[in-house]
């Protein structure tokens, strides 16, 4: 998958649990795993903006775009 999310990295330097951060945003534990793990398809803007309100931070420091070959499951995303 050509976007990588890097939110493991962001939680280890704010020193974070995903269940802590789960509580501040209001997304299921198991909501913010996918997202975590890069298995989510997508993401809404109001979730990101409160990733980044309460991890202080901007979109750019939890997800990057990394070229390469794009999903065979599906071209029109």
């Amino acid at each position: 998958m050509p976007i990588r999310v890097s939110l493991d990295r962001v939680l280890l330097e704010r020193r974070m649990s995903l269940t802590e951060l789960a509580d501040r945003v209001g997304v299921t534990v198991a909501n913010l795993s996918i997202l975590k793990t890069g298995q989510a398809r997508a993401i809404r803007f109001s979730t990101l903006e409160a990733l980044c309100r309460e991890l202080d931070c901007q979109p750019g420091d939890l997800m990057s775009h990394e070229p390469g070959p794009a999903d065979p499951r599906g071209a029109d995303d």
